[in-house]
């Protein structure tokens, strides 16, 4: 198989090298999948340079997100299971080596395919839907009429989180850093779009709000906890994903009581170790919003990657911000690129 493996912490993707090597051998519990696209991470930009919380010893293959077709199926699993998936289904997951031709990955972490979804599409949900789902639907309950502001509503997990609050039944405000994301926050589904690198963007976004009354929900994956508290609702809900802005918040927590708002923390990749029961129903839901339409996938389109030699300028547009979506990289299977 063709991967991109790392031998020694890099600086940069730029660095990145595409080699031969073995094809991997599935443990007896493990799929073997021929990898069609891959998805890029931020982690994938911590991990290659040494910089992520979960490091694999040396050597190992980058990437995780991923789709394609089962090679080789278990025979049983443990407790005598039958294996959900046969040589030929298509798939997506994750596990580590994502950014290569070919992987092993235990069933918990893989999921079938939707119908009529590209290989393209399906790459990048196994992270941002479940993060989005979860978050909003288990940890912030939304409900029919509810406001959301979504930060950051052009990445990943944000275009995830404007669909899955549109299903639900709210009006969504979108922040963003420019017109063309705006444009692209509006075409998933967003009522509003405001420009966040504008200083009085809480003061536009609680204008646009039933009376002036604020939001009900904030999701931010960014690290403007602080500032949402100018334009959050009372008994609103601040829903905490992530720190991209680099920073992680101190705030004044006199501020929760006077708006009588409550924060809650959204960690899914600690899901399986803390409440693997609320797993399925997550991804339950989040399928039932895929086949019914009400759920797309969230692949950049605005330039094509294809092959693992293009990886590195994928990270590059990823790290780069220019970007929005998933940013996926097509991987040709004998030759030819089925997706």
């Amino acid at each position: 198989m063709k991967a991109i493996q790392i031998k020694e912490y890099v600086k940069g993707p730029e660095d990145l090298k595409v080699i031969d090597l073995p094809n991997p051998t599935p443990d007896s519990d493990e799929y073997l999948i021929a990898i069609h696209a891959s998805a890029t991470n931020f982690f994938d930009l911590l991990q290659i340079r040494g910089k992520y919380q979960h490091q694999p010893p040396f050597p190992w293959v980058a990437g995780s997100e991923f789709s394609g077709v089962v090679l080789k199926a278990p025979t049983t699993l443990p407790g005598g299971r039958l294996p959900k998936y046969k040589e030929g289904d298509k798939v997506f997951g994750a596990s580590q080596g994502g950014y290569a031709t070919h992987v092993c990955c235990d069933e918990s972490r893989l999921r079938p395919i939707p119908e009529g979804w590209s290989f393209l599409d399906a790459a990048g949900v196994y992270v941002t839907g479940p993060t989005s789902y979860a978050g909003l639907v288990i940890r912030a309950g939304i409900k029919k009429g509810d406001w959301v502001l979504v930060h950051a509503a052009a990445g990943g997990v944000g275009l995830a989180a404007v669909q899955i609050a549109k299903a639900f039944g709210a009006t969504v405000v979108a922040t963003v850093g420019n017109q063309h994301k705006m444009d692209v926050a509006r075409s998933f589904g967003a009522d509003y779009a405001v420009d966040y690198r504008q200083s009085d963007w809480h003061d536009k976004v609680r204008e646009l709000t039933p009376d002036g009354r604020g939001i009900d929900i904030v999701y931010d994956p960014v690290g403007l906890i602080t500032q949402s508290m100018k334009c959050i609702a009372w008994n609103g809900r601040l829903l905490v994903i992530g720190f991209a802005a680099g920073d992680i918040e101190k705030t004044a927590t006199n501020r929760i009581l006077l708006k009588n708002v409550s924060v809650v923390g959204l960690h899914w990749g600690a899901y399986l170790l803390n409440e693997p029961e609320a797993i399925d129903s997550v991804w339950d839901g989040l399928f039932e919003l895929m086949n019914t339409g009400k759920y797309r996938g969230t692949a950049y389109t605005d330039q094509e990657y294809v092959g693992l030699e293009s990886v590195p300028a994928a990270l590059k547009a990823l790290g780069g911000r220019h970007s929005w979506g998933k940013v996926v990289v097509k991987i040709p299977q004998d030759g030819q690129a089925k997706i």
